[in-house]
């Protein structure tokens, strides 16, 4: 049960080995708008993103996730899951703050992946060119690429899903919307979120073995036409399409993901799936005879690899006899 202490996930940080080509890709092709530059890194947003950013770039040795931030619902808020993160063991602490933000605690999730929690934000305040007359919408649609519009969520690989899943609910509050189960009862999928959204994050097994590995950042752009658009400029530009555009079960998403040139897989949702109001929303689950259906409702098959390329990219890890 949702304890509404997390409000939503405010922004990511990636990491790339290729700043200027990952920066072009989500500059160029998808849209993204430069709010600051502040030493290795790069602070980005859609164009209906109300935040300072909600996606920093940052130059590193290796892809991967630097962390996931969620902003509280309210000042009291954090500090009481603060207090049930430090209780958890996970907890790392207080950091002053970062561009756009203001102080934040530091944890991890039990598989390893690096997060925070916060409540003051910066807002993004357009330049006069930028303004425009729809109030809903913090500025104008740019005109390059085919933009996204905001951040929707992210897929973190797990070595023990329902681990995981159960420390997101008990710490954060997260609720389980649907989830993917074996017959042997493991459960390898679980999608989760604390708003009417399906999901603000998904936990996968990652059968390589390894942990706290990243599998994908998420993009809204609301309009399945556009996931062609985008299509049609990747393709020309050299950018590989791993799977898509098409449709899942889960979610009921309109999907397409990418590699960005750094080597971080890229969703880009197309519309919005479904939205959960019913307070007494009981999860979806899917059995293993269920899973064609359930990772793809209609649209080619997912390549192998989808299952098994996250970020940092490791081998299969081959247990110790």
């Amino acid at each position: 049960m949702s304890n509404f202490d997390v409000a939503q996930l405010a922004h990511v940080e990636l990491f790339t080995p290729k700043p200027e080509e990952s920066l072009k890709f989500f500059t160029d092709y998808m849209g993204l708008q430069i709010t600051a530059r502040e030493g290795q890194s790069v602070y980005l947003r859609g164009y209906e993103d109300f935040y300072h950013h909600t996606l920093k770039l940052t130059e590193g040795k290796e892809a991967g996730l630097g962390h996931s931030a969620w902003r509280a619902s309210s000042p009291e808020a954090l500090e009481r899951r603060v207090a049930s993160l430090e209780k958890s063991g996970y907890g790392k602490g207080w950091i002053d703050g970062d561009l756009g933000h203001g102080r934040a605690y530091q944890f991890v999730t039990p598989d390893g992946h690096n997060q925070e929690i916060l409540w003051e934000v910066d807002y993004f305040q357009p330049a006069e060119d930028q303004k425009t007359l729809l109030k809903s919408r913090p500025q104008k649609r740019p005109l390059m690429g085919v933009p996204a519009r905001r951040l929707d969520h992210i897929n973190l690989m797990c070595r023990d899903v329902a681990k995981n899943r159960e420390f997101m609910s008990e710490h954060l509050g997260f609720k389980l919307r649907e989830q993917i189960v074996l017959n042997n009862n493991e459960e390898i999928g679980a999608w989760m979120s604390v708003s009417p959204l399906v999901h603000e994050v998904a936990l996968m097994n990652d059968q390589t073995g390894n942990s706290g590995r990243f599998h994908h950042i998420a993009f809204w752009y609301g309009y399945p036409q556009h996931l062609m658009d985008t299509a049609d400029i990747f393709v020309e530009n050299g950018i590989q399409i791993e799977a898509g555009p098409g449709k899942h079960g889960v979610s009921q998403a309109y999907f397409m993901y990418v590699m960005e040139p750094g080597g971080n897989r890229v969703e880009l949702f197309g519309d919005s799936g479904y939205l959960i109001f019913d307070p007494d929303w009981k999860p979806i689950t899917w059995r293993e005879n269920e899973l064609d259906e359930a990772i793809v409702w209609y649209g080619s098959p997912l390549p192998n690899e989808y299952f098994l390329y996250g970020t940092p990219d490791r081998s299969v890890k081959v247990p110790v006899k």
